[in-house]
C-alpha cells in the first residue's frame, strides 16, 4: 500500500509519500499552514494524485512521552482529516506516528545547502518523509494508533 506523511504545523505543512513494499519515502510538497479544512482538502487531493491508501500523521509527543498542546492539535486535526475522508467516501486508514527529531533530520539534510527561504520551503517535506521512513522501518502500518 501506499501512504502520505504529514508533517503538520502552524506556518507549514509537508507531504511525503511511499510504498510499505519498499519502505522508502519521497519528499512531495509542502503546503501552507493555516486553515484546516483547506489543508485538508488539499491533503485529500494528494490522497487521490498519489493513489494513497492510508495517511501518517507526525505527532509531536514530548520527549518523557506526554502530549503538549501541539500534540493535542495534531491529533485532532488528523481526526478530523479521518473523518472528512470518510465523509468523502474516500477509504484511508490514517494512523499516528512519533515525530521526534523529524525536524533535527530535516535540518542535518539541508545543512549548508540553498537559502535560508529555500530551506524552509523543502524542510518540512523532508521532515515528513523521515516520519514514513521511521513508520515504515519500525513496523508503523501494524502498531501505529489512529487518531
Amino acid at each position: 500500500m501506499r501512504w502520505l506523511a504529514v508533517d503538520y504545523g502552524h506556518k507549514r505543512v509537508g507531504l511525503a509519500t511511499g510504498y510499505e513494499a519498499d519502505g522508502f519515502a519521497t519528499p512531495v510538497k509542502m503546503i501552507p499552514g493555516g486553515h484546516d479544512d483547506r489543508v485538508i482538502r488539499e491533503i485529500l487531493v494528494a490522497v487521490k494524485q498519489f493513489a494513497c491508501g492510508g495517511i501518517v500523521v507526525g505527532w509531536p509527543i514530548n520527549m518523557d512521552n506526554s502530549e503538549g498542546p501541539q500534540a493535542i492539535k495534531t491529533r485532532e486535526f488528523a481526526a478530523e482529516l479521518a473523518r472528512q475522508a470518510v465523509e468523502h467516501h474516500i477509504r484511508l486508514d490514517v494512523r499516528m506516528w512519533d515525530e521526534r527529531l523529524s525536524s533535527f533530520h530535516a535540518d542535518g539534510v539541508l545543512a549548508g545547502t540553498l537559502t535560508r527561504g529555500k530551506r524552509k520551503a523543502r524542510q518540512d517535506a523532508i521532515a515528513a518523509a523521515a516520519i514514513l521512513n521511521a513508520f515504515f522501518d519500525d513496523d508503523g502500518p501494524q502498531k501505529a494508533q489512529k487518531p
